[in-house]
């Protein structure tokens, strides 16, 4: 009923993508996943619009399932404490031990952090179906492990782990827990020593799993392809192939001799190794598929050593886990480790070699490591350490507990047992994304204030109050499992620390995450609501001394179900409804529509790059347009694709052969001044980038070798009237606007391979494609070429139109091409709903303060022009697509400047309306923010002299168009406001 009609936001469009053709995602892949949801993808029939959907009820339908499974564990668990074996089962214990499911089961249900993934088409729900299904299991093996052949469930269970490797990591994490369920039932005497070598044993088994299976038998498979290829001569392939039919062989010999050894342990080992691969092998459809090259093929792992750095994640680096540098640490020496290979035509040739980076202070644990400016700053914040001030390891065990256990872990935690104050993305402040109560006397103690919440927070539909009661009866349930059952309490709890903290130790988060990362957890999140589930069982226990036993066990279950799932469901529906919400879809569209046919797009990010794959693969919008992501264009593989027709999209203007930007070639060109006297041409420029001519290089170092080197900054296209009119890259009517030549200064110390595929395609492009950069790609991506980007709608083309020279007295305005954006906004994009959807999920209202910038760019443009009437339809159509509500200080930062445009176009009812409205809201927040103390005030500053430079603009806009009463009003609002804030602003 809530889930999403088409695609969402971050992975979801390029998984839907991918697997409605089975292509490749990014590191280290879903194989299994993507085949399970093109299956659902067929329901949808012929109707492409549909494909998302039913991939969404893919999703929904595992968050069932692992809810069913969840229920059977439950009950599974309630009953070995409440049955005694031999017994009858009274009526009273069934109803208490249904009711122990029914609750922890619902609660689990519509808990924050999994509603949220069941209703999107992430590996996130199926990944909590295969963490179910194995914890269900073994709880099954044990309750069956005296009979003949009890032992399958083991089996079972290791093949559910091989193809969740399929779907995702999180699975192997139960593995600890489910070894003490082992050891509990054969051990007839269970020893703490005992329990301790057992745990032990399961942390072995999960590190031979994820390092030895999934990771270094591909490496013993790549190092004998090395040798059978460049050593013995033979195909790509061949040694992989025959390390396979050795691991076989082994296998199947091991099996057969512990057989005939009568070595049960060792046979049952090698047979659940045996299932293991059986399900990893779904990764045989990344290699299959990559050979195919097709249109979405991430990393290109068509070959061994490809391969092995897909599923090593190497994309992505490393970070220090057990021991490492400081922030602050200064690097001391580089030391050289293993060859890098790639394949080439022949044979596998080392691209360079890994690196491992030597400090001067290093610290166990390191959790403060990165070298980040924004990261640093963080650091030392939270902190409290001063400018020059070096971390301790009190300082680096204060960030793992305070930060990342404590804001990064128990936050979530508390989203969805406590309540959580709104969904706006937190990195520490008082009003975003905390968690909340409702209970007054711990709201003061966390928000500071519990009169007078903001509307960043009341008026949000993330606002869940959930009283603390889901929390306290999971805290009953594991009181009362860990007094009736010790074992068994131990098993949940261990399930409990390594989906919880030990991933907190493992993943060892920087600050300023670009969104909130409660996903990994959720498998904490399913063991705890194990123990709500098992509250009612207390509760009964309790009330059953007072009343009927049948008494107690109903109503210790109406009392879990209003406690628990009802009030979460009845607080959370509104923030998990997607059904009416199309804003991934439509605004991709929108990209995609304001470029001109054939046009090359640059994108940055997941956000303006993956809705866009979705939409391009699966519903078939504007094929033709060539999406770039520029954070992929540094890849060798990912060039080579761009030089691929895709769809009716043809291949970039990219003129350099594979060699010169493969993997160890020309990874970072760097800049040394020539001192030339003018701006290079571009043509020019890249050939001097990419010649092979010891002339052309340079040697930076004493001794050093020779090197490409970038000579100068001062680059420029020269421009053909003649060319860029017949490309109808400029209209005839801006004839005489034609720059006779770009000019601009480059931006940066270096060439990484992604400027250098860029300065190809601009030098060999000759107009012949349009060429544009998604309104959302950061600036410093433009090269430099800012003054020739004019806004269409939600892109920038570049144009060679002449530039004003600037005036110091004016503030520099946004270039814009005013009526392929008129067109763009009033006649050809679509609004996903935004403005009548149940909810808005926050990447969605991020985005319209962009939706606002764009409409008030153009109503202002028109206006300077003395197209009152267009300008007016413009800012018209802005207030009828965006919501109403307020959403944030970011949503309000241009919306207060629309309401000077009503003015200036004669709508003042609605001007007034929204300067109100707008003044209200900011109103409340400053009031709120006004009520924390001194220090608390400081620390929201930020917001706080924000908030106050919209008053300003407000009071100025309202004097500006003599609207004296409204202007009154506010002056005396802000001046009331002033008085509550303790600092000087």
């Amino acid at each position: 009923m809530t889930a999403e009609p088409t695609a969402s936001f971050w992975d979801c469009g390029e998984f839907i993508a991918a697997a409605y053709k089975l292509q490749i995602v990014h590191q280290p892949g879903a194989p299994l996943f993507l085949i399970l949801q093109k299956i659902f993808s067929l329901l949808a029939g012929s109707d492409v619009t549909k494909v998302a959907y039913w991939m969404n009820v893919g999703s929904a339908l595992s968050s069932g399932a692992t809810i069913l499974f969840l229920f059977w564990t439950i009950t599974a668990l309630a009953k070995k404490v409440i049955y005694k074996a031999g017994e009858e089962l009274k009526p009273a214990a069934l109803i208490t031990i249904i009711g122990s499911g029914l609750v922890g089961a619902l609660a689990y249900a519509f808990s924050d952090t999994f509603w949220f993934s069941a209703v999107e088409s992430e590996v996130y729900a199926m990944s909590s179906l295969c963490t179910a299904i194995v914890f269900w299991a073994i709880l099954k093996w044990d309750s069956h492990a005296e009979e003949v052949g009890a032992d399958r469930w083991l089996i079972f269970i290791a093949y559910v782990i091989g193809l969740s490797i399929g779907v995702h990591l999180l699975n192997l994490l139960v593995i600890p827990a489910m070894a003490l369920v082992y050891y509990f039932k054969r051990s007839k005497q269970p020893t703490g020593k005992g329990t301790l070598l057992s745990l032990f044993a399961g942390i072995v088994i999960l590190a031979i799993i994820q390092y030895g299976i999934i990771q270094y038998l591909v490496k013993f498979a790549a190092y004998f392809d090395l040798f059978f290829v460049n050593t013995l001569g033979m195909g790509f392939g061949s040694g992989v192939f025959v390390f396979a039919l050795l691991v076989v062989a082994a296998t199947v010999y091991g099996i057969v001799y512990s057989i005939k050894k009568v070595k049960p342990l060792l046979n049952l080992a090698l047979i659940c190794f045996a299932f293991i691969m059986l399900g990893y092998s779904s990764y045989a459809m990344i290699l299959v598929r990559a050979k195919a090259n097709p249109a979405l093929n991430n990393s290109d792992p068509d070959n061994a050593f490809a391969f092995l750095s897909y599923l090593n994640r190497e994309q992505y680096g490393d970070r220090p886990l057990l021991y490492g540098q400081y922030f602050d640490s200064q690097v001391t020496n580089y030391e050289q480790g293993d060859n890098i290979y790639r394949k080439g035509d022949n044979k596998y040739e080392v691209a360079g070699r890994k690196f491992t980076t030597e400090y001067d202070r290093n610290t166990l644990l390191p959790r403060m490591y990165s070298d980040d400016p924004q990261h640093v700053g963080y650091y030392r914040d939270w902190m409290k350490l001063g400018e020059t001030e070096s971390p301790t390891f009190a300082d680096n065990l204060g960030f793992l507990f305070s930060y990342q256990t404590g804001f990064m872990y128990a936050r979530y935690f508390l989203w969805n047992f406590a309540g959580r104050q709104n969904d706006d993305q937190g990195q520490g402040n008082y009003t975003s994304g905390n968690w909340i109560s409702g209970i007054k006397p711990i709201d003061a103690l966390i928000l500071g204030s519990q009169d007078n919440l903001p509307p960043s927070i009341t008026e949000n539909n993330a606002h869940n109050r959930l009283f603390f009661l889901p929390l306290i009866l999971g805290l009953i349930g594991a009181f009362w499992h860990f007094k009736r059952n010790q074992k068994d309490a131990g098993v949940v709890g261990l399930l409990f620390f390594f989906t919880g903290m030990a991933i907190v130790l493992y993943l060892n988060q920087n600050p300023l995450q670009p969104r909130e990362r409660d996903y990994a957890y959720a498998g904490s999140f399913y063991a705890f609501a194990i123990w709500i589930g098992l509250g009612v069982a207390a509760i009964a226990g309790w009330l059953s001394k007072r009343i009927s036993p049948k008494v107690a066990g109903i109503g210790a279950t109406v009392i879990g179900l209003l406690a628990a799932p009802i009030l979460m469901a009845s607080q959370e529906w509104d923030d998990h409804d997607r059904s009416e919400k199309f804003t991934t879809r439509d605004f991709a569209i929108d990209y995609l529509q304001s470029c001109a046919p054939n046009a090359i797009l640059f994108t940055y990010g997941d956000n303006d790059t993956y809705p866009l794959w979705y939409v391009q693969e699966v519903e078939g919008v504007r094929p033709d347009v060539r999406i770039v992501n520029l954070s992929l264009l540094g890849t060798d593989w990912y060039i080579r694709q761009m030089k691929d027709k895709i769809n009716q999209a043809d291949p970039l203007p990219i003129t350099m052969p594979n060699d010169k930007f493969v993997q160890g070639v020309r990874d970072v060109i760097r800049y040394y001044d020539y001192k030339l006297a003018d701006p290079i041409e571009m043509k020019s420029l890249f050939e001097v980038l990419t010649s092979d001519n010891d002339n052309d290089k340079f040697s930076l170092q004493q001794d050093g070798p020779k090197e490409n080197i970038l000579p100068t900054k001062s680059f420029k296209i020269t421009i053909d009237p003649a060319q860029v009119l017949a490309t109808k890259t400029v209209s005839l009517a801006l004839k005489d606007s034609i720059t006779p030549a770009m000019q601009w200064t480059y931006n940066k110390n270096y060439v990484t391979k992604t400027e250098l595929a860029m300065i190809d395609i601009l030098a060999h492009n000759d107009w012949k494609r349009p060429v544009y950069f998604a309104v959302t790609v950061p600036s410093s991506n433009y090269i430099g070429l800012d003054k020739y980007l004019y806004n269409e709608g939600f892109a920038y083309r570049l144009l060679p139109l002449k530039t004003a020279a600037p005036d110091s007295t004016k503030q520099e305005q946004e270039l814009i091409s005013t009526d392929q954006m008129y067109n763009n906004l009033i006649n050809k994009f679509v609004w996903g709903n935004m403005k009548n959807a149940h909810y808005l999920d926050p990447e969605t209202t991020r985005m319209i303060a962009t939706v606002i910038k764009s409409f008030n760019t153009l109503a202002t443009k028109l206006y300077e022009q003395g197209r009152i009437t267009e300008a007016r339809k413009v800012i018209n159509k802005s207030l009828e697509v965006v919501p109403d509500k307020n959403y944030l200080f970011y949503y309000i930062l241009h919306r207060y400047y629309t309401a000077d445009l009503l003015y200036k176009v004669g709508e003042t009812k609605a001007a007034n309306k929204l300067v109100k409205s707008t003044s209200d809201y900011i109103g409340a927040e400053l009031g709120y923010l006004g009520g924390l103390s001194s220090s608390r005030q400081k620390f929201a500053m930020n917001d706080i002299q924000l908030g106050i430079s919209i008053y300003n603009e407000l009071l100025k806009i309202t004097e500006a168009n003599k609207q004296t009463a409204l202007h009154a009003e506010i002056k005396k609002e802000f001046t009331n406001l002033q008085s509550k804030l303790s600092l000087n602003y």
